[in-house]
């Protein structure tokens, strides 16, 4: 079913709004912005409703922030994909960046497929609040013995106490000025490799507004061309043969040979 939804399908016309209420009904949220969904738990949840018992949900981190952990959940969507045996490949490095755009169109696909499994009708006993909740305190209980198991490990491991540790004393508290130079340094170094990076992340985000300005005016564009009462014309034709070109070809010539022969 996957690898039937292409570009074209009508899926890719849902509206953030109407994504944004479906995942919120669905789902009993509050989620003012497709952006919040990157950490890929949302997606997890939403195949546990659809495939109760296929998620393993003690393993998705609705807390995740960093993109180490969205990564994560998004190994067990992936997994869970490859179990169900749906052909659809998750673009990781994109969505935890949080890009509008790239959560839009995966959203827009999840939606689109959950749809087409029993009529999209929800499971009426499914409690998403209960099945959060009981996921939350199941890894708040494991990461508690985590940590009692290791705090024990580093007390088996170092018996000797404090005061029997050979540990040199400090005489005064006079610091080397070659130490201060050094720490000067280093602050200063940080500093300017700091502002590089913010530097750097303002040129990436124009360019991504960039991107997504151009990428809606084609989408326009081919919308435009879809018309029934326009996709015949030899313009329309020859518009279309340039949008849908593969990146290893430039199909300007035989759209300017379409429009010659229709003069």
């Amino acid at each position: 079913m996957a690898s039937n939804i292409g570009m074209m399908d009508s899926a890719y016309f849902v509206g953030r709004n109407e994504l944004l209420s479906w995942i919120n009904a669905r789902l009993q949220l509050n989620l003012s912005r497709i952006e919040e969904a990157a950490s890929g738990a949302v997606q997890c949840q939403m195949m546990d409703m659809t495939y109760p018992g296929t998620v393993p949900m003690h393993k998705v981190n609705f807390d995740a922030r960093t993109e180490y952990d969205m990564i994560q959940n998004y190994k067990v969507l992936q997994d869970v994909f490859n179990k169900l045996k749906i052909d659809k490949h998750i673009e990781v490095n994109r969505l935890v960046k949080g890009r509008p755009l790239d959560n839009l169109e995966f959203l827009q696909w999840l939606k689109r497929y959950c749809d087409s499994v029993n009529g999209g009708i929800m499971n009426e006993n499914y409690n998403p609040v209960e099945r959060r909740s009981k996921v939350c305190k199941e890894r708040g209980v494991k990461a508690s013995q985590k940590n009692s198991k290791s705090l024990q490990t580093n007390n088996a491991q170092n018996p000797v106490s404090g005061d029997k540790l050979n540990i040199p004393k400090m005489s005064g508290t006079k610091q080397k000025p070659s130490a201060v130079a050094i720490e000067s340094d280093c602050s200063e170094e940080i500093q300017a490799l700091s502002n590089e990076i913010t530097e750097l992340k303002v040129s990436v985000d124009l360019l991504e507004k960039e991107r997504d300005y151009y990428f809606a005016k084609l989408r326009d564009i081919e919308i435009l061309c879809q018309a029934p009462e326009l996709e015949h014309i030899p313009m329309v034709v020859a518009v279309k043969k340039v949008l849908y070109a593969s990146d290893e070809e430039s199909a300007l010539a035989e759209a300017q040979q379409i429009i010659a022969a229709n003069q």
